[in-house]
Protein backbone atom coordinates (compact mmCIF):
# COMPACT_ATOMS: atom_id res chain seq x y z
CA UNK A 1 0.00 0.00 0.00
CA UNK A 2 1.86 3.30 -0.78
CA UNK A 3 0.99 6.53 1.23
CA UNK A 4 0.10 8.61 -1.70
CA UNK A 5 -1.46 6.59 -3.98
CA UNK A 6 -4.98 7.84 -5.28
CA UNK A 7 -8.51 7.23 -3.71
CA UNK A 8 -9.11 5.94 -6.78
CA UNK A 9 -6.88 3.33 -7.79
CA UNK A 10 -7.98 1.76 -4.06
CA UNK A 11 -9.98 -1.24 -3.90
CA UNK A 12 -10.16 -1.40 -0.29
CA UNK A 13 -11.44 0.97 1.96
CA UNK A 14 -8.77 2.83 3.96
CA UNK A 15 -8.40 2.87 7.96
CA UNK A 16 -5.82 5.86 8.96
CA UNK A 17 -5.12 5.02 12.30
CA UNK A 18 -3.21 7.66 14.35
CA UNK A 19 -1.60 6.93 17.30
CA UNK A 20 0.21 3.40 18.23
CA UNK A 21 -0.85 3.04 21.79
CA UNK A 22 -3.66 0.23 23.16
CA UNK A 23 -6.50 1.03 21.71
CA UNK A 24 -4.60 1.78 17.74
CA UNK A 25 -2.36 -1.25 18.56
CA UNK A 26 -5.60 -3.64 19.68
CA UNK A 27 -8.14 -2.34 16.92
CA UNK A 28 -5.51 -2.37 13.77
CA UNK A 29 -5.11 -6.44 15.57
CA UNK A 30 -8.55 -7.19 15.26
CA UNK A 31 -8.51 -5.53 11.70
CA UNK A 32 -6.55 -8.17 10.53
CA UNK A 33 -7.80 -10.76 7.59
CA UNK A 34 -10.29 -7.89 7.13
CA UNK A 35 -11.09 -6.00 3.46
CA UNK A 36 -9.36 -3.22 4.76
CA UNK A 37 -6.14 -1.68 3.81
CA UNK A 38 -5.02 -0.02 7.98
CA UNK A 39 -2.61 2.78 8.06
CA UNK A 40 -1.15 3.63 10.85
CA UNK A 41 0.53 7.01 11.41
CA UNK A 42 3.08 6.99 14.71
CA UNK A 43 5.67 9.85 15.66
CA UNK A 44 7.56 6.68 17.94
CA UNK A 45 8.48 3.61 15.79
CA UNK A 46 7.73 1.63 19.25
CA UNK A 47 4.39 1.07 21.30
CA UNK A 48 5.30 1.95 24.79
CA UNK A 49 3.96 0.15 27.65
CA UNK A 50 3.10 3.03 29.73
CA UNK A 51 2.62 1.95 32.98
CA UNK A 52 5.72 0.61 33.62
CA UNK A 53 7.30 4.38 32.49
CA UNK A 54 8.24 4.79 36.29
CA UNK A 55 10.37 1.89 36.35
CA UNK A 56 12.54 2.96 33.73
CA UNK A 57 12.88 6.85 35.41
CA UNK A 58 13.94 4.95 38.31
CA UNK A 59 16.24 2.30 36.87
CA UNK A 60 14.11 -0.39 37.66
CA UNK A 61 14.18 -1.50 33.92
CA UNK A 62 15.65 -0.62 30.59
CA UNK A 63 13.96 1.32 28.61
CA UNK A 64 13.70 -1.14 25.41
CA UNK A 65 11.99 -3.86 28.17
CA UNK A 66 8.64 -1.91 27.62
CA UNK A 67 9.60 -0.16 24.23
CA UNK A 68 8.58 -2.58 21.24
CA UNK A 69 8.80 -2.20 17.55
CA UNK A 70 5.17 -1.13 16.01
CA UNK A 71 5.56 -3.00 12.75
CA UNK A 72 7.21 -6.25 14.93
CA UNK A 73 3.87 -6.83 16.03
CA UNK A 74 2.32 -6.62 12.60
CA UNK A 75 4.68 -8.38 11.15
CA UNK A 76 2.57 -10.85 9.72
CA UNK A 77 -0.63 -8.87 8.86
CA UNK A 78 -0.54 -8.47 5.37
CA UNK A 79 -3.56 -5.54 5.17
CA UNK A 80 -1.48 -3.54 7.47
CA UNK A 81 0.94 -0.54 6.96
CA UNK A 82 2.75 1.73 9.16
CA UNK A 83 4.40 5.19 8.15
CA UNK A 84 6.64 7.03 11.51
CA UNK A 85 5.19 10.51 11.01
CA UNK A 86 3.77 13.41 12.90
CA UNK A 87 0.18 14.37 11.80
CA UNK A 88 -0.37 18.19 12.41
CA UNK A 89 -3.53 18.63 10.78
CA UNK A 90 -7.12 16.93 10.21
CA UNK A 91 -8.93 18.05 6.90
CA UNK A 92 -12.10 16.78 7.46
CA UNK A 93 -13.72 18.40 3.91
CA UNK A 94 -10.79 16.48 2.41
CA UNK A 95 -11.07 13.45 4.05
CA UNK A 96 -7.14 13.88 4.46
CA UNK A 97 -4.66 14.78 7.10
CA UNK A 98 -1.68 16.25 6.95
CA UNK A 99 1.92 15.15 8.25
CA UNK A 100 5.59 16.01 8.16
CA UNK A 101 5.55 13.42 5.07
CA UNK A 102 2.94 14.80 2.78
CA UNK A 103 -0.99 14.73 3.17
CA UNK A 104 -2.92 11.11 3.27
CA UNK A 105 -6.23 10.03 2.60
CA UNK A 106 -8.52 8.15 4.73
CA UNK A 107 -12.15 6.80 3.97
CA UNK A 108 -12.08 6.39 7.88
CA UNK A 109 -9.54 8.27 10.63
CA UNK A 110 -9.76 6.97 13.98
CA UNK A 111 -7.67 9.21 16.12
CA UNK A 112 -5.64 7.33 19.27
CA UNK A 113 -3.47 9.55 19.96
CA UNK A 114 -3.75 9.30 23.64
CA UNK A 115 -2.90 11.86 26.50
CA UNK A 116 -0.29 13.93 27.70
CA UNK A 117 0.74 15.75 30.54
CA UNK A 118 -1.80 18.58 31.68
CA UNK A 119 -0.18 21.42 33.87
CA UNK A 120 -3.08 23.43 33.73
CA UNK A 121 -1.86 26.32 31.77
CA UNK A 122 0.94 27.08 34.43
CA UNK A 123 3.68 27.85 32.25
CA UNK A 124 6.67 28.21 34.50
CA UNK A 125 5.38 24.67 36.51
CA UNK A 126 5.67 23.03 32.90
CA UNK A 127 9.24 24.50 32.14
CA UNK A 128 11.01 22.94 35.24
CA UNK A 129 8.37 20.16 36.73
CA UNK A 130 9.64 16.58 35.28
CA UNK A 131 6.24 14.97 32.87
CA UNK A 132 6.74 10.90 32.47
CA UNK A 133 4.43 10.43 29.62
CA UNK A 134 6.58 8.83 27.06
CA UNK A 135 9.66 7.28 27.38
CA UNK A 136 12.16 9.85 26.38
CA UNK A 137 10.56 11.79 29.19
CA UNK A 138 11.35 8.97 31.65
CA UNK A 139 15.33 9.02 30.46
CA UNK A 140 15.33 12.27 31.39
CA UNK A 141 13.84 11.77 34.76
CA UNK A 142 16.08 9.11 35.61
CA UNK A 143 19.03 11.66 33.94
CA UNK A 144 18.12 14.16 36.18
CA UNK A 145 17.63 12.11 39.59
CA UNK A 146 21.12 10.53 38.93
CA UNK A 147 22.74 13.64 38.08
CA UNK A 148 21.39 14.94 41.48
CA UNK A 149 22.37 12.15 43.56
CA UNK A 150 26.02 12.84 41.94
CA UNK A 151 25.99 15.94 42.97
CA UNK A 152 24.96 15.66 46.16
CA UNK A 153 27.80 13.64 46.84
CA UNK A 154 30.15 16.65 46.42
CA UNK A 155 28.68 20.09 46.88
CA UNK A 156 30.12 21.82 49.77
CA UNK A 157 26.75 23.77 50.22
CA UNK A 158 24.53 22.45 52.79
CA UNK A 159 21.18 24.11 51.27
CA UNK A 160 22.03 22.89 47.78
CA UNK A 161 22.49 19.30 49.03
CA UNK A 162 19.13 19.58 50.96
CA UNK A 163 17.54 20.82 47.45
CA UNK A 164 19.05 17.93 45.56
CA UNK A 165 18.18 15.29 47.56
CA UNK A 166 14.49 16.46 47.84
CA UNK A 167 12.10 14.80 45.83
CA UNK A 168 8.34 16.08 45.22
CA UNK A 169 5.52 14.04 43.42
CA UNK A 170 2.84 16.01 42.20
CA UNK A 171 -0.30 13.93 41.83
CA UNK A 172 -1.77 10.95 44.23
CA UNK A 173 -3.19 8.48 41.62
CA UNK A 174 -1.69 5.46 40.58
CA UNK A 175 1.41 6.98 38.63
CA UNK A 176 2.08 9.57 41.97
CA UNK A 177 1.61 6.83 44.44
CA UNK A 178 3.78 4.35 41.80
CA UNK A 179 6.44 6.78 41.46
CA UNK A 180 6.74 8.02 45.16
CA UNK A 181 7.03 4.57 46.44
CA UNK A 182 9.68 3.74 44.02
CA UNK A 183 11.90 6.59 45.85
CA UNK A 184 10.77 5.88 49.00
CA UNK A 185 11.90 2.46 48.27
CA UNK A 186 15.71 3.97 46.57
CA UNK A 187 15.89 5.71 49.81
CA UNK A 188 15.36 2.64 52.11
CA UNK A 189 17.58 0.00 50.27
CA UNK A 190 19.71 1.87 47.55
CA UNK A 191 21.43 5.36 48.67
CA UNK A 192 23.62 4.65 51.50
CA UNK A 193 24.56 0.67 49.14
CA UNK A 194 25.42 3.02 46.11
CA UNK A 195 26.08 6.35 47.70
CA UNK A 196 28.86 6.44 49.99
CA UNK A 197 28.78 9.52 52.48
CA UNK A 198 24.78 10.09 51.48
CA UNK A 199 22.53 9.05 54.20
CA UNK A 200 19.18 8.09 54.40
CA UNK A 201 17.88 11.56 56.77
CA UNK A 202 19.37 13.40 53.51
CA UNK A 203 16.80 12.20 51.36
CA UNK A 204 13.17 13.51 51.42
CA UNK A 205 10.38 12.42 49.65
CA UNK A 206 7.03 14.37 49.62
CA UNK A 207 3.90 13.24 47.62
CA UNK A 208 1.28 16.48 47.14
CA UNK A 209 -2.41 15.05 46.18
CA UNK A 210 -5.87 18.06 45.49
CA UNK A 211 -7.95 15.08 46.60
CA UNK A 212 -8.55 14.08 50.28
CA UNK A 213 -7.29 11.12 49.61
CA UNK A 214 -4.57 8.63 47.76
CA UNK A 215 -5.86 7.02 44.71
CA UNK A 216 -9.47 8.39 44.65
CA UNK A 217 -10.52 6.55 42.21
CA UNK A 218 -9.80 3.18 44.30
CA UNK A 219 -11.64 1.84 47.19
CA UNK A 220 -11.46 3.83 51.10
CA UNK A 221 -9.45 0.67 51.67
CA UNK A 222 -6.81 0.69 48.68
CA UNK A 223 -6.38 4.30 49.53
CA UNK A 224 -5.94 3.78 52.93
CA UNK A 225 -3.62 1.29 52.75
CA UNK A 226 -1.69 2.90 49.98
CA UNK A 227 -0.92 5.49 52.24
CA UNK A 228 -0.26 3.73 55.22
CA UNK A 229 2.42 1.42 52.49
CA UNK A 230 4.24 4.95 51.50
CA UNK A 231 4.60 6.31 55.27
CA UNK A 232 6.34 3.07 56.02
CA UNK A 233 9.15 4.17 53.41
CA UNK A 234 9.22 7.93 55.11
CA UNK A 235 7.58 9.50 52.04
CA UNK A 236 5.59 12.37 53.48
CA UNK A 237 1.73 12.99 52.31
CA UNK A 238 -0.24 16.17 51.89
CA UNK A 239 -3.43 16.25 50.94
CA UNK A 240 -6.07 18.90 49.86
CA UNK A 241 -3.44 20.98 48.78
CA UNK A 242 -2.13 22.28 45.52
CA UNK A 243 0.88 23.82 44.10
CA UNK A 244 0.91 26.87 42.95
CA UNK A 245 4.32 27.34 41.82
CA UNK A 246 7.49 26.19 41.02
CA UNK A 247 10.78 28.28 39.65
CA UNK A 248 13.18 25.68 40.02
CA UNK A 249 14.04 25.48 43.94
CA UNK A 250 11.18 26.77 45.56
CA UNK A 251 7.90 24.99 45.63
CA UNK A 252 4.58 26.63 46.99
CA UNK A 253 1.56 25.04 48.08
CA UNK A 254 -1.04 27.29 48.44
CA UNK A 255 -1.67 26.14 52.24
CA UNK A 256 1.50 28.30 52.62
CA UNK A 257 3.83 25.67 52.88
CA UNK A 258 6.90 26.03 50.80
CA UNK A 259 9.64 23.15 49.71
CA UNK A 260 13.35 23.69 48.62
CA UNK A 261 13.77 20.78 46.32
CA UNK A 262 15.36 20.61 42.55
CA UNK A 263 12.89 17.66 41.55
CA UNK A 264 9.55 18.79 41.10
CA UNK A 265 7.71 15.13 39.04
CA UNK A 266 4.16 16.15 37.76
CA UNK A 267 2.08 13.30 37.64
CA UNK A 268 -1.30 15.45 38.31
CA UNK A 269 -3.27 15.39 35.36
CA UNK A 270 -3.24 14.34 31.73
CA UNK A 271 -5.13 15.63 28.38
CA UNK A 272 -5.69 14.33 25.12
CA UNK A 273 -3.43 15.28 22.64
CA UNK A 274 -5.46 15.91 19.04
CA UNK A 275 -4.10 17.17 16.14
CA UNK A 276 -5.45 20.93 15.24
CA UNK A 277 -8.57 21.10 12.40
CA UNK A 278 -11.99 19.59 14.64
CA UNK A 279 -14.35 21.53 15.46
CA UNK A 280 -13.30 22.57 18.83
CA UNK A 281 -16.83 22.52 20.42
CA UNK A 282 -15.91 18.82 20.02
CA UNK A 283 -13.94 18.91 23.06
CA UNK A 284 -15.25 18.09 26.84
CA UNK A 285 -12.77 18.61 29.75
CA UNK A 286 -9.37 17.81 29.92
CA UNK A 287 -9.22 17.65 25.51
CA UNK A 288 -10.87 15.19 25.18
CA UNK A 289 -13.13 14.04 22.22
CA UNK A 290 -16.77 13.79 22.38
CA UNK A 291 -18.19 10.24 20.99
CA UNK A 292 -21.22 8.67 20.48
CA UNK A 293 -21.78 5.76 22.35
CA UNK A 294 -19.75 3.97 18.63
CA UNK A 295 -16.64 6.12 19.24
CA UNK A 296 -17.81 8.59 16.33
CA UNK A 297 -16.54 12.05 17.40
CA UNK A 298 -19.90 14.31 17.16
CA UNK A 299 -20.70 16.09 14.04
CA UNK A 300 -18.45 14.06 11.94
CA UNK A 301 -19.82 11.03 9.93
CA UNK A 302 -16.17 9.16 9.35
CA UNK A 303 -13.97 10.26 12.51
CA UNK A 304 -13.41 8.16 15.17
CA UNK A 305 -12.02 8.49 18.99
CA UNK A 306 -10.93 5.91 20.90
CA UNK A 307 -8.58 5.75 24.57
CA UNK A 308 -7.34 8.44 26.51
CA UNK A 309 -8.26 11.13 24.05
CA UNK A 310 -12.19 10.02 23.52
CA UNK A 311 -15.12 10.14 25.91
CA UNK A 312 -18.28 8.74 25.52
CA UNK A 313 -20.53 10.99 28.37
CA UNK A 314 -23.30 9.21 30.08
CA UNK A 315 -24.75 9.20 33.31
CA UNK A 316 -22.39 6.56 34.66
CA UNK A 317 -19.15 8.36 33.06
CA UNK A 318 -20.01 12.16 33.12
CA UNK A 319 -16.62 12.81 32.02
CA UNK A 320 -16.07 9.26 30.03
CA UNK A 321 -14.54 6.30 30.70
CA UNK A 322 -11.04 6.21 32.98
CA UNK A 323 -7.96 6.86 31.22
CA UNK A 324 -6.68 3.71 31.72
CA UNK A 325 -5.08 0.84 29.50
CA UNK A 326 -8.55 -1.43 30.02
CA UNK A 327 -10.84 0.84 28.43
CA UNK A 328 -8.19 2.17 25.74
CA UNK A 329 -7.76 -1.57 24.36
CA UNK A 330 -11.80 -3.11 24.90
CA UNK A 331 -12.86 0.47 23.11
CA UNK A 332 -9.89 -0.62 20.04
CA UNK A 333 -11.53 -3.81 19.64
CA UNK A 334 -14.87 -2.87 19.53
CA UNK A 335 -14.53 -0.33 16.84
CA UNK A 336 -13.24 -2.59 14.83
CA UNK A 337 -16.20 -4.82 14.90
CA UNK A 338 -18.34 -1.18 14.54
CA UNK A 339 -16.10 -0.41 11.42
CA UNK A 340 -16.69 -3.61 10.10
CA UNK A 341 -20.49 -3.27 10.13
CA UNK A 342 -20.40 0.16 8.70
CA UNK A 343 -18.37 -1.12 5.78
CA UNK A 344 -21.07 -3.76 5.25
CA UNK A 345 -23.84 -1.64 6.12
CA UNK A 346 -24.84 -3.65 9.23
CA UNK A 347 -26.41 -2.12 12.63
CA UNK A 348 -23.87 -0.64 14.65
CA UNK A 349 -23.59 -2.01 18.42
CA UNK A 350 -22.98 1.05 21.63
CA UNK A 351 -19.71 0.31 23.49
CA UNK A 352 -19.86 -1.20 26.42
CA UNK A 353 -17.14 -0.69 28.95
CA UNK A 354 -16.09 -3.55 31.13
CA UNK A 355 -14.41 -2.55 34.50
CA UNK A 356 -12.11 -5.14 35.56
CA UNK A 357 -10.21 -3.62 38.33
CA UNK A 358 -7.21 -1.87 39.22
CA UNK A 359 -4.06 -2.20 40.41
CA UNK A 360 -1.14 -0.32 41.86
CA UNK A 361 2.02 -1.44 43.45
CA UNK A 362 3.74 0.59 46.35
CA UNK A 363 7.49 -0.96 46.37
CA UNK A 364 8.57 -4.40 47.14
CA UNK A 365 6.15 -6.82 48.37
CA UNK A 366 3.74 -4.09 48.92
CA UNK A 367 0.43 -3.42 46.36
CA UNK A 368 -3.13 -2.86 46.08
CA UNK A 369 -5.98 -4.44 44.29
CA UNK A 370 -9.71 -3.67 43.32
CA UNK A 371 -11.42 -6.53 41.40
CA UNK A 372 -15.28 -5.83 41.86
CA UNK A 373 -16.15 -6.42 45.10
CA UNK A 374 -13.09 -7.76 45.99
CA UNK A 375 -10.78 -5.77 47.49
CA UNK A 376 -7.15 -6.71 49.20
CA UNK A 377 -3.75 -5.70 49.36
CA UNK A 378 -0.59 -6.72 50.31
CA UNK A 379 2.00 -9.41 48.80
CA UNK A 380 -0.86 -11.58 47.03
CA UNK A 381 -2.08 -8.07 45.51
CA UNK A 382 1.65 -7.54 44.65
CA UNK A 383 2.31 -10.89 42.75
CA UNK A 384 -1.03 -10.27 40.66
CA UNK A 385 0.20 -6.87 39.76
CA UNK A 386 3.62 -8.10 38.71
CA UNK A 387 1.47 -11.04 36.24
CA UNK A 388 -0.81 -8.87 34.80
CA UNK A 389 1.53 -6.34 33.81
CA UNK A 390 4.38 -8.74 32.42
CA UNK A 391 1.79 -10.67 30.71
CA UNK A 392 0.22 -7.69 28.92
CA UNK A 393 3.75 -6.45 27.20
CA UNK A 394 4.18 -6.58 23.77
CA UNK A 395 6.56 -9.81 22.66
CA UNK A 396 8.36 -12.55 24.30
CA UNK A 397 11.51 -10.50 24.47
CA UNK A 398 10.36 -7.78 26.64
CA UNK A 399 8.21 -10.14 28.98
CA UNK A 400 11.31 -12.05 29.55
CA UNK A 401 13.62 -8.71 29.90
CA UNK A 402 11.36 -7.27 32.60
CA UNK A 403 10.87 -10.33 34.50
CA UNK A 404 14.74 -11.09 34.43
CA UNK A 405 15.11 -7.59 35.82
CA UNK A 406 12.52 -7.97 38.63
CA UNK A 407 13.84 -11.05 39.73
CA UNK A 408 17.52 -9.71 39.86
CA UNK A 409 16.19 -6.32 41.55
CA UNK A 410 13.69 -8.86 44.19
CA UNK A 411 16.96 -10.51 45.51
CA UNK A 412 19.91 -8.15 45.22
CA UNK A 413 17.82 -5.21 46.52
CA UNK A 414 19.52 -3.39 43.60
CA UNK A 415 19.75 -2.67 39.87
CA UNK A 416 21.92 -2.42 37.41
CA UNK A 417 19.55 -0.19 35.07
CA UNK A 418 20.45 3.16 36.74
CA UNK A 419 22.81 4.71 34.00
CA UNK A 420 23.49 7.91 32.51
CA UNK A 421 23.22 7.74 29.19
CA UNK A 422 22.22 11.00 28.19
CA UNK A 423 22.91 14.42 30.37
CA UNK A 424 19.64 16.62 31.15
CA UNK A 425 20.71 20.02 31.13
CA UNK A 426 18.83 21.70 34.13
CA UNK A 427 18.71 25.30 32.61
CA UNK A 428 17.19 24.51 29.37
CA UNK A 429 15.34 21.19 30.67
CA UNK A 430 16.38 19.56 27.65
CA UNK A 431 18.62 16.80 27.19
CA UNK A 432 22.40 18.32 26.79
CA UNK A 433 24.07 17.29 23.00
CA UNK A 434 27.17 18.18 24.36
CA UNK A 435 27.34 15.11 26.78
Amino acid sequence: MFINEQQDNRTKPRIVIIGGGFAGINLANRLKGQPVDVLMLDKHNYHTFQPLLYQVAMGAIAADSIAFPIRRIFTNQDNFSFCLANVTQINADKNTVTTNIGDISYDYLVIATGSNTNFFGNAQIEHYAMPMKNVPEALNLRGLVLQHLEKATSTKDPDEKSALMTFVVVGGGPTGVELSGALGEMRKLILTKDYHGLSKQDMKVYLVEGKDRLLAAMSEGASRKAKQYLAANDVMIYNSVHVQSYDGLTLMIDDGMTIKTRNVFWAAGVMGEVPSGLNAAQFIRGKRLLTDEFNRVTGYHNIFAIGDVSAIVSDEYPNGHPGVAPAAIQQGKWLAKNLMHLIRKEPTEPFIYHDKGTLATIGRNRAVADLGKLHFQGFFAWLLWGFVHIMSLAGFSSKLAVFLSWGIKYFTKNSDNRLIIRSFNTETRTVDPEQ
